[in-house]
């Protein structure tokens, strides 16, 4: 889910919250309305808030990145064409450890091998062989060389290299920046709406958060584009990510 509807959906939410609150005071007014001795007592926090959405957001560097590289065979036969495979996916996974890239960092995603045929104008599909398909997910700890990697995968066979993705290891220091930031904004637009409206704003009731990356990966078809080009180094750039805090705080009105 991206941003925007994880926001709709936050906002409904409290919307929601909302509604509920005020079908509760108005119960509690009816009833209190039908005794006069709890008609005395004090009103509910319910009955009063100043709700306002705060966002705060932080920049980090990744750290990691992952891939996904492969490579897909044919033949006539099956075994013909997972024999070829298993002899390319072996350099490739030689290439990629003889990189540096350790063996635990490397997983199968895929495998499959499927019957291929060759559709005719008015006529039946004709058998021509097999397809099979290997796939890796590989976690790159070093981007620094992912550049030098993608060569690497390229000469050594892979016919499919894409879907990079950068990533962090511990994004928790800076979301907690971010929720601070998305704190202090609340906190902002809620003493402004009160003064505006001649309130004393009372302590925060409740905090709904939504936490939503602004992450934008590695197009896995710009990754294709660039590492078929393996004359010179890959040019990557891993940039920085965004992440972003929304929430949303429910303040009471004090007297």
């Amino acid at each position: 889910m991206t941003a925007e509807p994880r926001l709709e959906a936050l906002i409904r939410r409290v919307i929601a919250r909302s509604f509920l609150a005020m079908a509760a005071v108005v119960a509690a007014a009816a009833f209190a309305g039908a005794s006069p001795t709890l008609a005395q007592e004090p009103k509910s926090a319910a009955e009063a808030r100043v709700i306002v959405f705060g966002e705060g957001s932080a920049s980090v560097t990744p750290d990691y990145a992952q891939i996904r590289s492969g490579v897909t065979s044919n033949g006539k036969t099956a075994k013909e064409a997972t024999d070829a495979n298993s002899k390319l996916i072996a350099a490739v996974t030689a290439a990629l450890l003889n990189s540096g890239v350790e063996q635990k960092d490397i997983r199968t995603s895929r495998f499959s091998v499927q019957p291929l045929y060759v559709h005719q104008q008015n006529a039946e599909p004709k058998f021509s062989g097999f397809s099979a398909t290997n796939q890796l997910t590989v976690t790159i700890r070093q981007i620094a060389k992912l550049g030098d990697i993608l060569d690497r995968l390229v000469t050594a066979g892979a016919t499919d290299v894409g879907a990079i993705e950068f990533l962090q290891s511990d994004p928790a220091q800076a979301l907690d920046g971010a929720r601070q930031a998305a704190i202090a904004d609340a906190r902002h637009k809620a003493e402004v709406y009160a003064q505006a409206a001649g309130l004393n704003l009372g302590p925060v009731v409740w905090i709904t958060e939504d936490i939503g990356s602004g992450n934008a990966p590695f197009s896995p078809l710009a990754a294709k584009r660039v590492a078929g080009a393996a004359a010179m180094p890959v040019p990557i750039s891993p940039g920085e990510d965004t992440l972003r805090v929304v929430i949303a705080v429910g303040y009471g009105i004090a007297p």
